[in-house]
């Protein structure tokens, strides 16, 4: 399945949970987010979703000097982030569950139900 379209709609959600824990600069977490396995995340979208939630008062920013290379400018999640992080993960739970439920039809919850 392509994730190219699953990625878009949830790149907010992503950002906000890899910045939750550390701040950092833009490559770090596009770094961070491809280890957590979003292989196919592009350098572009994420730099632009930075800039989207740090407007919308989610995300901070700062400059730290680099003596070896250009200063980076490092991002924090904010509380506005923290509770549209919260209300995303709540939403996607829930409609993951819903997916799931789909997915999994009728016969497998009667099946279960029968094992039980």
């Amino acid at each position: 399945m392509d994730q190219t379209q699953l990625l878009k709609g949830v790149l907010d959600l992503a950002v906000l949970a890899v910045v939750r824990g550390e701040d950092g600069y833009g490559y770090d977490i596009v770094r961070r987010l491809r280890d957590g396995g979003l292989a196919d995340v592009g350098d572009a979208s994420v730099y632009g979703t930075l800039r989207r939630l740090y407007a919308a008062g989610a995300l901070t920013s700062y400059v730290v000097p680099s003596e070896s290379g250009p200063h980076r400018k490092y991002y924090g999640i904010t509380p506005i982030g923290r509770d549209q992080l919260a209300r995303q993960r709540d939403d996607w739970h829930a409609f993951s569950s819903i997916l799931d439920g789909l997915l999994d039809g009728p016969a497998a919850h009667t099946a279960q139900g029968a094992s039980a």
